[in-house]
């Protein structure tokens, strides 16, 4: 209604617009009139659109507040658990890790023993270096008394860790034990992931050993015994090293060290086909992807799985160079199981090399190598090794009862609280 009132008073507003006000009254009445009726119209117009508008805004203010509050208490989320994706983290793989905490703590006080003793035995030489690359040293454990002189067996030990964690430290509660009975043990460190892949490992480690031939003599080790040892992925690594070794001798390459001057191997928890233990490591918490950029993709795989590279009629002559092969097991042992073990001395078997397979009912894949040698007293692995080693040489063996008994270095409560724990 007031939107037509005002149009018609614009009309006759317009129609004399060329008249003086003080002439027609009504006019002068009019225009004031129009005048106010249009600032009013104004007002209200403004009011209304003011009504309209405003509440929308600030329902779209308020929505947009309580969206940037979720958004931005549930970033830090998001992104821990993008962060947790991308270093393929799960629930699985931190139960895992906290697993391993506990079982540190519970046989850490053995560890820091042995970090002392380690740090500080005069019958370790600590640090010698092999090759150029880092982590291209070694120590060496050598028996305290020489008895003549005569040249003592050597142990060339390699650790495992997943090829991730190894270090020549870890060896000290073997190479102790061996070279109280006149053993003289050599622990190889070697690049581990991401400082080298799978073939810069077998590198290093053949590199290790052709140090040991040239040089172990100065200490006085004999090198015409000299043992190959793994543990773990340290058994995958020097099987792998004496299959590429064997290959190339047969080959007729030239050589640093010869595959036929070593007097046995001994793979102790070992994985010797990584086909099928691939998607085992996944389960255990060792992630596919990284596990296949250790080993240089799936394509690799085959080069490095020992048990498949020995059926290959075309190394045919680099099989007959292998040394005796010793498996030593646990039943037990979940991080690489067991079947891992039978089927490589089956293939072996097969193939015609001699092989032997030790087998601990109920020991897992840490009993063997860390809780049994806390345990102190008689240590069934070491007990084995000391009776191939020293098989022919009577004066050895009538020196092992004089060996003192190793003392216990963690109670075994703890020790079955980190069996109980352990992610191994």
């Amino acid at each position: 209604m007031a939107s037509t009132e005002i149009t018609v008073d614009a009309m006759l507003i317009k129609e004399y617009a060329n008249e003086d006000p003080n002439q027609h009254p009504f006019l002068l009445h009019l225009t004031t009139q129009a005048a106010t009726a249009a600032a009013n119209f104004k007002r209200q117009r403004r009011h209304r659109l003011s009504r309209e508008s405003v509440l929308p805004r600030r329902r779209r203010s308020l929505g947009h507040i309580v969206m940037h509050a979720v958004t931005f208490t549930f970033l830090p989320l998001r992104l821990c658990f993008n962060f947790l994706l991308c270093l393929w983290i799960g629930y699985k793989w931190i139960a895992r890790f906290v697993s391993f905490l506990c079982y540190v703590a519970f046989i850490s006080p053995g560890l820091l023993q042995v970090a002392y003793y380690y740090s500080y035995c005069g019958q370790i030489r600590k640090n010698i270096k092999y090759g150029d690359q880092p982590r291209n040293s070694l120590d060496i454990y050598l028996p305290k008394t020489r008895h003549g002189q005569k040249p003592k067996p050597v142990v060339v030990f390699v650790i495992g860790g997943a090829w991730i964690l190894g270090n020549k430290a870890h060896g000290y509660l073997l190479g102790s034990q061996l070279s109280e009975r006149d053993i003289i043990v050599a622990c190889l460190d070697y690049r581990n992931f991401p400082q080298g892949t799978m073939s810069d490992m077998i590198k290093d480690v053949s590199e290790g050993i052709s140090f040991v031939f040239n040089n172990i003599a100065e200490y006085g080790g004999d090198i015409n015994r000299i043992y190959l040892m793994g543990q773990s992925a340290g058994a995958h690594i020097t099987a792998c090293a004496l299959v590429e070794q064997a290959i190339k001798e047969a080959g007729g390459e030239k050589v640093s060290w010869c595959v036929s001057r070593i007097k046995a191997y001994f793979g102790l928890s070992g994985g010797y086909n990584l086909i099928n233990l691939k998607d085992h490591f996944h389960s255990r918490g060792l992630h596919r992807s990284i596990f296949l950029s250790i080993m240089e993709g799936e394509e690799s795989l085959q080069r490095f799985s020992p048990e498949v590279m020995v059926q290959d009629p075309k190394i045919e002559d680099a099989v007959s160079l292998l040394p005796h092969f010793i498996l030593f097991h646990g039943t037990a042992d979940y991080s690489i199981p067991l079947d891992s073990c039978k089927s490589f001395a089956e293939v072996l078997e097969r193939i015609g090399v001699k092989v032997e397979t030790v087998l601990y009912k109920g020991k897992t894949h840490t009993d063997l190598f860390v809780q049994d040698p806390m345990r102190g007293g008689k240590d069934q692995l070491v007990e084995d090794l000391i009776f191939i080693i020293h098989e022919n040489d009577r004066d050895a063996f009538a020196r092992n009862p004089m060996a003192r008994q190793r003392r216990r270095l963690v109670p075994e409560l703890l020790l079955k609280l980190a069996c109980t724990v352990s992610p191994f």
